[in-house]
């Protein structure tokens, strides 16, 4: 494994823990981040000033807001990521999603993330979700779970 593998896996990891500044370090300062547009948190993140305006005016429609309530534990965190392809830059990588809504449903979906690496960091990640379908059934039925033990 290479170089670019280990930042892919290095970005992987710092997700899983949730370390943001590990993150930010592994990430060019004009990084995109590419999500199916139908997701919560979908489209594009267009450089660090514009993930760092998202987390903070609504952190709620970013990956962490949509994914932090409903991965309470590291077994849900835990990504298992496997480096699939490595060359000239690219890094293919299979990941599982894991979830557990607060009704006890629990989540599992494959994920393919596509990663772009220059000079030693991350440039550009693309992530290809087995079934976005079932993504937003679920967080819909965990923010309702979520809500009603609120009430």
């Amino acid at each position: 494994m290479g170089s670019d593998a280990e930042v892919a896996l290095g970005v992987i990891q710092a997700v899983e823990e949730r370390d943001g500044e590990k993150l930010f370090e592994l990430y060019r300062e004009d990084v995109q981040l590419h999500e199916a547009p139908s997701l919560p948190y979908g489209g594009v993140v267009d450089g660090i000033p514009s993930l760092r305006e998202q987390l903070e005016s609504a952190p709620e429609n970013t990956w962490l807001g949509t994914w932090g309530p409903v991965q309470p534990t590291e077994g849900e965190r835990r990504f298992d990521p496997r480096v699939i392809s490595e060359k000239d830059g690219e890094v293919v990588v299979l990941y599982h999603m894991r979830a557990l809504a607060p009704s006890g449903e629990r989540f599992d979906s494959p994920v393919i993330g596509l990663y772009e690496v220059r000079d030693g960091k991350l440039t550009r990640a693309q992530m290809f979700h087995y079934d976005t379908q079932a993504i937003n059934e679920f967080i819909e039925r965990a923010r309702q779970a979520s809500s009603q033990r609120a009430a």
